[in-house]
C-alpha cells in the first residue's frame, strides 16, 4: 500500500485540530477537507498503514436517537515529522508553473513571509480561481487543498510549512521545519 498526498492532508488536519476529546466522523473530515467519505477513509487506512496514524478507535455505540460513532484519530507525531522533514519533498516534489490567481504558500504566507523579506515580484501560490492575488503557480499537495485551507487556518501554516520544505532554500526548510515541529508538538 504506497502513501498519497490526501493521505497527509488528512493527517495534518488531524495534527491540528486535535482537541482534547475531539472525535471526528469520516463525514466530518469529509466536509472539511473537500473530499468523499470513501476517501478519506482510505487515506486514514494508508496513514496507518505507514504508521503516521495511531490505529483508530471507536467511541461507544451510538444509542437510539444519538448521532452516529465517531472516530478517535490520532497522529503518530514523531513518524509524521520524520516523514515531513526528511521524505515529503521526494515523494511529492513540487510542480512550479507561470503566474496565476491563486492563494500564497511556503514564503509567500504566515509564518515564513515574517522571517523573508517579500522582495520577489510574484510569489508562490496554488492556483485557485478565487484567490487573494496572482503569483507563480507551486502545485499542492492534493487538488483540494486551497479550500481545505481557507476553511482552517491552522491547516492552511501547517501546509505551507510543508511546501517550503518540498521546494524551500536551505535556510526556508530550517526555518519550516522549526515552526512544523512546533506546531506539531504543541497540539
Amino acid at each position: 500500500m504506497s502513501i498519497h498526498p490526501q493521505d497527509i492532508v488528512v493527517v495534518l488536519k488531524l495534527a491540528v485540530n486535535r482537541d482534547v476529546g475531539k472525535r471526528w466522523t469520516y463525514a466530518d473530515l469529509s466536509k472539511d477537507l473537500f473530499m468523499s467519505a470513501s476517501q478519506v477513509f482510505r487515506s486514514v487506512e494508508r496513514a496507518e498503514a505507514a504508521r503516521l496514524l495511531n490505529a483508530p478507535t471507536l467511541s461507544p455505540p451510538p444509542e437510539f436517537g444519538e448521532e452516529l460513532p465517531r472516530v478517535w484519530l490520532r497522529p503518530n507525531n514523531n513518524n509524521l515529522k520524520e516523514f515531513l522533514i526528511h521524505g515529503i519533498k521526494y515523494v511529492f516534489p513540487v510542480e512550479r508553473g507561470g503566474p496565476t490567481r491563486g492563494i500564497p504558500t511556503a514564503e509567500g504566507t504566515r509564518p515564513l513571509d515574517r522571517h523573508f523579506p517579500q522582495d520577489f515580484p510574484l510569489p508562490p501560490v496554488w492556483p485557485y480561481a478565487e484567490g487573494p492575488l496572482r503569483g507563480i503557480a507551486f502545485s499542492p499537495l492534493y487538488k483540494n487543498v486551497p479550500q481545505a485551507a481557507l476553511q482552517d487556518p491552522k491547516l492552511y501554516e501547517l501546509l505551507a510549512l510543508v511546501d517550503a520544505i518540498r521546494e524551500g532554500r536551505a535556510r526556508e526548510r530550517e526555518i519550516a521545519i522549526r515552526e512544523l515541529s512546533a506546531r506539531i508538538d504543541s497540539q
